[in-house]
């Protein structure tokens, strides 16, 4: 067996990522290739943890911005990575990876209720559980809903999927002599404002010491380089 550096990851997905080259929603095409490239991960025995953005298709901050009550906003955010996430259990279960939808909202019809110890014993029995519904409260992001899960689950890192290589000190889109880091410390990314993950998230992993790492995904083969330890990337510890 190949050996892995990380057993079992958290993996943070934006909604944007699922949407391809389109506007809004969802691509079925980019949703078969993440599938793809998740049973090759599933297949080297790394447990696997997901937790999946709405920005896709709706965003509570925007929605507050626009006037509406930030709650409720928020909620309506939070059922949009519910349809996220089965759209991704859809698509993995069609490559013949068992999943399990794992809701911190109770809707018994179509996801099981958020418990830890059951989700540590889906991983255990090499089922990919996706984290849909944030941390089922207002006011916190996806990004500390992924920090959360992923302590919870006892998680080796917290890996967010990006469209770029890791962290820069500025967008390297916009700046070609945009320098990339290898790594940061807690308090690089908290006080630079680099753009890794929000505040509460990084304050949350580093009380507990989680690593994360920022990737990028767009590259074929990416989410299996992060596993083994040999993707180009910023590891924020």
């Amino acid at each position: 067996m190949t050996d892995l550096r990380y057993k079992r990851i958290l993996l943070k997905l934006s909604g944007e990522a699922l949407m391809g080259d389109q506007s809004y929603g969802l691509d079925v095409p980019t949703l078969r290739t993440l599938a793809s490239e998740l049973r090759e991960v599933h297949q080297l025995g790394c447990q696997v943890a997901l937790v999946i953005g709405g920005g896709n298709v709706f965003r509570g901050l925007k929605g507050a911005a626009a006037g509406m009550d930030r709650t409720t906003a928020d909620q309506m955010g939070m059922l949009a990575t519910v349809m996220n996430a089965l759209a991704v259990q859809d698509s993995l279960e069609r490559e013949g990876v068992p999943t399990r939808v794992m809701s911190a909202l109770e809707m018994r019809n179509v996801a099981e209720l958020y418990i830890r110890r059951r989700a540590e014993r889906h991983l255990e029995k090499g089922r990919v559980v996706i984290f849909a519904a944030g941390t089922g409260n207002p006011y916190f992001t996806t990004d500390t809903a992924a920090a959360l899960r992923a302590l919870e689950i006892r998680a080796d890192i917290v890996m967010k999927a990006t469209k770029v290589d890791g962290v820069y000190d500025k967008d390297p889109k916009k700046h070609p002599d945009a320098v990339r880091f290898e790594k940061l410390t807690y308090l690089d990314a908290l006080n630079l404002d680099l753009g890794v993950m929000d505040a509460t998230a990084i304050s949350l992993c580093k009380e507990n010491a989680l690593p994360i790492m920022v990737f990028d995904m767009t590259i074929g083969g990416n989410i299996k380089k992060a596993v083994l330890g040999t993707v180009t990337s910023t590891e924020v510890s």
